[in-house]
């Protein structure tokens, strides 16, 4: 895994993984919506890009994170931090999300209930930096991955990837072109 070491760091730099740090404890261990929020600038937005989940503006994003987030997160929710780059003004962390889906997840699965069934899905956090707050983030994340490892989707059929997202993102040595080969094995290339 490679990170930029603090040191390597300037001040400024050092300060907005400071705030991006306090912000994610304030949401995955202290269960603050109020904490989460004092990270955050004025005029704040959210968007988990797979689901339209999140919002704009203090009020908004408040609601969402003490009625929509913070209390659907699995209690097993766990992220492990793959990489982190450090602009001037942004962070963007990769990172594996990994929970049981024994919860109705609203930001993450809407509408769905629990499987039971263990997710770990690679995520990426694109976090905007505004006058020493931060201003936005955008979430991304493979929702056919997650829909295949809660058994909604049957990876034979379609051309997505489960699971082995994951350990990708953290084994580059793990096969590649998995899908490529199936769909010659069944003839669609």
């Amino acid at each position: 895994m490679a990170m930029t070491s603090p040191s390597e760091l300037s001040s400024q730099q050092q300060a907005m993984v400071q705030l991006w740090d306090k912000h994610t404890r304030s949401e995955f261990e202290q269960h603050d919506a109020d904490a989460t929020l004092t990270t955050m600038t004025e005029t704040p937005h959210l968007t988990h890009v797979p689901t339209l989940t999140g919002g704009v503006g203090r009020k908004e994003i408040h609601n969402f994170y003490a009625t929509h987030f913070i209390p659907k997160l699995p209690p097993d929710t766990e992220t492990e931090l793959i990489t982190r780059t450090v602009g001037n003004d942004r962070i963007v962390d990769e990172l594996i999300f990994k929970f049981t889906h024994s919860i109705e997840m609203d930001f993450f699965l809407p509408g769905l209930a629990p499987t039971g069934r263990r997710v770990e899905v690679p995520l990426v956090a694109i976090v905007q930096f505004r006058d020493g707050k931060i201003e936005s983030e955008h979430i991304y994340w493979d929702q056919a991955s997650v829909l295949v490892q809660i058994g909604l989707i049957e990876p034979g059929e379609l051309p997505v990837a489960g699971r082995e997202t994951a350990e990708k993102i953290r084994d580059p040595n793990v096969a590649s072109n998995g899908l490529i080969a199936r769909a010659r094995r069944k003839g669609r290339t």
